[in-house]
């Protein structure tokens, strides 16, 4: 089994103590998507969401979670997040992401087993991701090329994917499992040395996963420094009034972003389904955050729009060589926010409005497994 550990107060780490080896998932704060039909790019980390451990508040969390154990993290009602991975380049790891116990991939409950068409026979499709090459996560799976954003909603008003797949809103929050491949499928490469360097057994470290990791450096360009953001916050509306105060929240869809799942590249036979590590990330709103840990949550983000006035970056990744899991048949009916809002008369906020984002404004980030070309 994995050992689950939470490093640096904001990265989930999942590491095989014989193997010594490790992966690690941040959740990142980032812009709300306008919901508008248009597929957007890639929208910044804006630092990641803080995250603590369930058991070291176990006198103040409710009885239930005591039970699921895991970790929470804030979240503002409508904010938005996107998924990091970090895994070493030369070992890879098998994932499955679940949001209120829906796989984000599949539309599928939760389930412990890898799925692929190949193992079952059945038109099914790949319901984990394999990272790398898979570099992060922004939304569900519900269009060639595109995924629907993470926004965070309150459960008991049946925005949520799981509300509107199930019927019910009972889990919220995300469901984590990480998969070791079976041994000796990605044997440790040879250290290499300069001449008179001193031969080195360093032990994992979990600031290896970016030290050590050269293919998953260039994903932190997607990172923009919140501080200059903060002075921004202060011109984003207030929210909605009216809404209930969430306490326990769960994800629903949002905008749609350019985005790729990538196929498994190595074959499912190539992971280890008995060592595995998982952990169920509770999401609370900002007034339960407070009464849980005392702490208080960073300022909103601002908005999309106040964002992109402003001159600072969006993303595009370039993955044209890489194929794209096709759309789950269950999440691409699934409706999103803005057409929930529809539904139940609420008028939209000004993040719903359409953006334009200047060419300028559009930074390349290059794929984790790209070589990209020098100065000969």
């Amino acid at each position: 089994m994995l050992r689950v550990t939470v490093e640096q107060g904001s990265r989930i780490t999942f590491t095989d103590p014989v193997a010594n080896t490790g992966f690690a998932v941040a959740f990142q704060r980032t812009l709300r998507i306008p919901d508008d039909g248009k597929d957007y790019p890639l929208p910044p980390g804006l630092r990641s969401f803080p995250v603590r451990r369930v058991l070291a508040y176990r006198d103040r969390v409710p009885a239930t979670w005591v039970k699921t154990s895991g970790v929470f993290l804030p979240m503002y009602q409508r904010e938005a997040m996107w998924i990091k991975f970090t895994a070493r380049s030369w070992r890879p790891n098998a994932a499955k992401v679940a949001a209120g116990k829906i796989n984000a991939v599949s539309g599928k409950p939760w389930d412990q087993t890898l799925h692929t068409p190949d193992r079952t026979g059945r038109e099914e499709t790949q319901d984990y991701l394999t990272c790398p090459p898979q570099p992060w996560l922004d939304g569900f799976n519900t269009g060639s090329g595109s995924v629907r954003q993470f926004v965070a909603m309150p459960l008991g008003m049946g925005y949520t994917v799981e509300g509107q797949v199930t019927g019910k809103e009972v889990h919220g929050g995300v469901q984590l499992i990480v998969y070791e491949p079976k041994p000796g499928r990605f044997p440790e490469p040879r250290r290499c040395r300069s001449a008179g360097a001193e031969d080195s057994e360093d032990n994992f470290d979990d600031d290896d996963l970016d030290d050590n990791d050269d293919d998953f450096d260039d994903n932190d360009d997607l990172e923009t420094a919140y501080d200059p953001l903060e002075e921004l916050s202060s011109t984003r509306g207030p929210r909605s009034a009216g809404k209930p105060k969430a306490r326990s929240m769960g994800l629903a869809g949002g905008g749609k972003i350019v985005q790729k799942i990538y196929p498994d590249p190595y074959g499912i036979e190539t992971w280890d389904e008995s060592n595995y590590g998982r952990v169920f990330v509770h999401i609370v709103n900002s007034e339960m955050w407070r009464e849980i840990t005392g702490e208080d949550l960073p300022p909103t983000p601002v908005s999309a729009h106040t964002y992109t006035q402003h001159g600072f970056p969006w993303f595009k990744l370039y993955d044209e060589h890489q194929n794209d899991l096709p759309p789950s048949t269950i999440l691409s009916g699934v409706k999103p926010v803005a057409a929930m809002d529809a539904l139940n008369g609420f008028v939209g906020s000004d993040d719903d409005e359409s953006l334009n984002v200047p060419p300028a404004q559009l930074h390349g980030v290059r794929h984790p497994n790209e070589v990209p070309d020098g100065d000969w």
